[in-house]
């Protein structure tokens, strides 16, 4: 579902990554471990099409990042580390927002906030703003922006950071109830995470 082989990104004279080569197979939840710095957010922004790689080449659902990026955006999701919100809106309004914005027609809209809303947890809050949530409530509407249209591909960086261990616990327990429907790479430098949550690990030194 994703393959990158021998990846490399150069910022000037900076190897943000080097040689990189992985896999990940369908329905698989990847655990992308390494220290701040080794090159995950990255890799990963590579995968969503953000910039593309200075050598090497990687594929998403079989299509390649550079020459069909559009086709990529389609098929996955995406959290940054730092989710940006709109805080004067309602979560439903965020997240029909964002599907409006990845060309989603009204019926389709509503099909696919109900659905997103319902699978992480934020019925109770759909009609309340933003600013007035939790930090584990604003990472769970991170978390279903980056669902909606229902993609293949999910892509987290860093999903619990700066939450308290119940909310930790509630999103790894999300994540983890993905496997098999949805192929998922997830970034941290937290080991216990990688073992909690995920079937197979890529260690980036």
């Amino acid at each position: 579902m994703v393959r990158v082989e021998h990846l490399t990104k150069r910022f000037g004279d900076i190897h943000a990554i080097e040689d990189l080569t992985f896999e990940v197979l369908e329905g698989e939840i990847l655990g992308f471990l390494g220290p701040n710095g080794a090159g995950k957010t990255t890799t990963m922004r590579i995968l969503t099409c953000f910039f593309p790689p200075t050598e090497g080449r990687a594929t998403v659902a079989g299509y390649d990042v550079v020459k069909e990026a559009d086709e990529v955006r389609r098929v996955i999701g995406y959290m940054p580390e730092h989710v940006p919100l709109y805080r004067d809106m309602t979560v439903e309004d965020a997240l029909d927002f964002i599907a409006h914005a990845k060309g989603f027609r009204r019926q389709e809209r509503a099909k696919y906030v109900a659905e997103a809303i319902e699978e992480t947890g934020l019925s109770e809050v759909r009609k309340r703003r933003i600013a007035h949530l939790s930090k584990g409530y604003r990472q769970r509407v991170g978390l279903a922006q980056a669902l909606i249209g229902n993609p293949k591909v999910l892509i987290l960086d860093e999903p619990t950071v700066g939450l308290d261990p119940r909310q930790i616990a509630e999103v790894r327990a999300l994540i983890k109830g993905m496997a098999g429907r949805r192929t998922v790479v997830l970034s941290t430098h937290i080991l216990p995470e990688v073992q909690m949550t995920c079937s197979r690990v890529v260690i980036l030194n």
